[in-house]
């Protein structure tokens, strides 16, 4: 297992761009930071059915200047992982292993419950809630990493 892949529910130091994911069987939400990482952007949703998937996947990443990755690691309540939680490590070791970037598990429970929420509170027809959930999910991930960062950087200033 590589060095850079931690299982996080606290910060670590940000670097300048980070893509956040929400991994799922068929589709990956994606969303990348600005560069001050202080928001969280959706840029699209990849179709994992297609062949070339990861190809779509590393065109994000170098058009964006990546420079570390939050997949987010589905739990259950309880905090264990389970079936879903464990292919989400294994697809982020090959992340890893593929990019050579450092990649970082972040709880993402309730976060498509939070990210649908959203989509119904704007009233959004379901068709298009569909479309775009997991973009928004992506979002919420990456944004809740970004929040700890900040919060663990101010706490940290004398």
């Amino acid at each position: 297992m590589c060095s850079n892949r931690r299982e996080r529910s606290e910060p670590s130091p940000s670097p300048a761009r980070v893509m956040g994911l929400d991994v799922g069987k068929k589709r990956i939400g994606v969303a990348v930071s600005d560069h001050l990482g202080w928001t969280a952007q959706g840029v699209g949703v990849i179709d994992r059915t297609r062949p070339d998937w990861m190809r779509r996947l590393a065109e994000l990443i170098e058009a964006n200047e990546v420079e570390a990755i939050v997949v987010g690691l589905p739990r259950n309540m309880d905090g264990s992982v389970g079936p879903r939680g464990k292919a989400c490590q294994e697809l982020a070791q090959r992340l890893e292993d593929r990019f050579s970037l450092p990649v970082i598990l972040w709880d993402e429970r309730l976060s498509t419950v939070a990210a649908e929420r959203t989509l119904l509170s704007a009233d959004m027809s379901r068709k298009k809630r569909r479309q775009v959930i997991d973009q928004i999910a992506a979002c919420w991930i990456l944004q809740g990493y970004l929040d700890a960062q900040r919060r663990t950087q101010s706490d940290e200033k004398p």
